[in-house]
């Protein structure tokens, strides 16, 4: 059991640490893809449209639930 243990720990700690150097690899073509929609003010658009449908999702689940509790609340009311 206890070899289980060190042996699921030294993997999650290779896990992380290839992860994290994974992480601090800089990709050049994302970089040019950003300043490039940057320059452009596409960022802007492309953030705008992301938190509209944001939102739109956020709206819709708030209100299927509150049509859920209302169903419900009246079958409750009915037993």
């Amino acid at each position: 059991m206890v070899k289980r243990t060190c042996f699921l720990l030294a993997n999650l700690c290779l896990l992380f640490i290839s992860t994290v150097a994974m992480a601090q690899q800089q990709n050049t073509e994302t970089g040019a893809v950003n300043q490039w929609m940057r320059e452009d003010g596409k960022i802007n658009v492309v953030v705008s449209v992301l938190v509209i449908i944001f939102l739109g999702i956020v709206l819709y689940l708030y209100r299927l639930d509150r049509k859920l509790k209302k169903l419900e609340d009246e079958q409750q009311q009915s037993k």
